[in-house]
């Protein structure tokens, strides 16, 4: 998760860095919130993107591991939007999503048991690509 933040980081400062253009449009009182809710949506869109595409971010290739569906398939957009949204829910309430690899048969995070995917490593998986 590290390695994405780093990579998700550049991706964050150039859509702030194009958010600068509509800010002066936009009353100051919702500057703010509508920059968060923005960015959010751009970070959804770099993860929708990757998921659905091929199933792995950049940092998900080095470490070999993809998403895919109960299935073993490409997650479709449905699916990876979920899955983002899920996350999200679980990074606000402190982390207890990815706490639940911790207890779960399989250790799969929360928001993969309810998005119905899951992470599995690229090396042993054997999947319908």
């Amino acid at each position: 998760m590290c390695y994405e933040v780093v990579l998700l980081t550049a991706v964050i400062f150039l859509a702030g860095w194009a958010f600068l253009a509509i800010q002066p449009l936009l009353p100051a009182s919702l500057a703010r919130p509508v920059m968060q809710l923005f960015l959010l949506a751009i970070c959804g869109a770099y993860f929708v993107y990757c998921w659905t595409r091929s199933g792995q971010t950049l940092p998900m290739k080095t470490w070999r591991i993809r998403l895919v569906t109960r299935d073993g398939g490409l997650p479709a957009v449905k699916h990876a939007a979920l899955r983002y949204v899920y996350a999200l829910g679980s990074i606000v309430l402190g982390g207890g999503g990815f706490w639940w690899a911790l207890i779960d048969r399989d250790g799969q995070f929360l928001h993969d048991r309810l998005a119905g995917t899951r992470i599995v490593n690229v090396a042993t998986a054997d999947i319908n690509l």
